[in-house]
């Protein structure tokens, strides 16, 4: 599958699930952690579970697990690691105070609004 069809099957989940504020990260030329970041913010855990859970789902129906799961106990925060993709789900706060966007301020930022092309 390629990159950007995962993409679009990540951010379809996103959007079917509500989550807010969705950014692909581009980092491909900066980092070799991975190639792109995807963010979005939720507005509660039980969102938060969800939109999780409906990534993880839909990943696995296409053969696609990930290599590493974090912050699945407080959902403050979870990172869901594909190795070239790692999706960010944050609530509101956590977003804010970790500002990863401006961490990858040389990144280019694409934000999504109803719908993403691949």
């Amino acid at each position: 599958m390629t990159k950007k069809k995962l993409h679009k099957i990540i951010i379809e989940c996103l959007l079917e699930k509500k989550a807010l504020e969705i950014n692909l990260i581009d980092v491909e030329k900066l980092t070799s952690l991975t190639d792109t970041f995807i963010i979005c913010s939720s507005e509660s855990e039980p969102q938060t579970k969800a939109i999780m859970n409906h990534v993880l789902d839909t990943l696995n129906e296409n053969s696609i697990k990930p290599l590493h799961i974090e912050g699945q106990e407080n959902l403050k925060w979870v990172l869901i690691d594909y190795a070239n993709i790692v999706i960010n789900i944050f609530d509101k706060e956590t977003r804010e105070f970790y500002s990863i966007e401006r961490l990858w301020g040389d990144a280019k930022v694409e934000k999504i609004k109803e719908s993403y092309e691949a």
